[in-house]
């Protein structure tokens, strides 16, 4: 099975929500990812701070859409992440997912 990387981007600002409306997120979340069972390969992280970094040097700009968490699946096909991509609760946040098919070098 290959391995794919979300990316994701935007979404909703959970720094402002209740204790409530957080943990209804939560519960989407532990939801998707309990829907598909072993194809999470790693549940990842959200990102709270980004910098570029260039070989000119490193800024603390993380450039027009900075990436605001990820997670990493496994599927048979892109196709099949695809589908796995689109039940991510971070879609109705109003976020974005780039879906990027990684391989193994070796």
């Amino acid at each position: 099975m290959a391995k794919y990387l979300l990316i994701y981007h935007g979404g909703g600002g959970g720094e402002n929500m209740s204790p409530e409306e957080g943990a209804k997120v939560m519960q989407q979340w532990t939801d998707w990812f309990a829907s598909l069972g072993e194809g999470v390969a790693d549940g990842g992280n959200p990102i709270s701070r980004a910098w570029t970094v260039t070989a000119d040097g490193t800024t603390e700009d993380a450039g027009a859409n900075p990436a605001t968490g990820y997670s990493v699946l496994s599927a048979e096909s892109m196709d099949a992440a695809l589908v796995m991509a689109k039940g991510c609760p971070h879609l109705a946040a109003g976020g974005s997912i780039e879906l990027c098919e990684t391989f193994e070098i070796g």
